[in-house]
């Protein structure tokens, strides 16, 4: 990489899943971990999720090198989306509108609810024996 291309960072985060993206300009190949969007996310439904950002922003023409760590497919598809969304901001601070009113500059806040004690999960409870 040549010292004038100019790389926008933005960090994404869904339940577990952390995604560090870099867009840089480029022919559109989006890449996941090191392989084709298409590939790393095997439904499209995850791969068309994780790059709306850039079809909300009508920015397919750029390139973005995307790590993407813990959780399962549908929580790294959000958080890819939610850096992606990060990293157009700073590419470029008009676009803060559009993202925002698709909804994707907005962290998913919903987490794993946590197992308590006595029972065999967070909310199941073990079965009721009257005798």
């Amino acid at each position: 990489m040549s010292a004038d291309t100019t790389v926008f960072l933005g960090t994404g985060r869904r339940k577990s899943s952390t995604a560090r993206v870099r867009l840089v300009a480029g022919s559109g190949q989006l890449a996941a971990n090191g392989r084709n969007f298409e590939a790393y996310f095997r439904h499209d439904n995850f791969a068309r999720r994780a790059a709306a950002p850039l079809t909300t922003a009508d920015a397919k023409d750029k390139f973005d090198v995307v790590n993407v760590q813990g959780g399962g497919l549908s929580s790294q598809a959000g958080a890819v989306s939610h850096g992606i969304a990060r990293a157009l901001l700073k590419f470029n601070a008009e676009l803060r509108v559009a993202l925002k009113k698709a909804g994707h500059l907005t962290r998913d806040p919903r987490e794993k609810e946590r197992k308590k004690a006595g029972q065999p999960g967070a909310r199941k409870r073990f079965q009721f024996s009257k005798r």
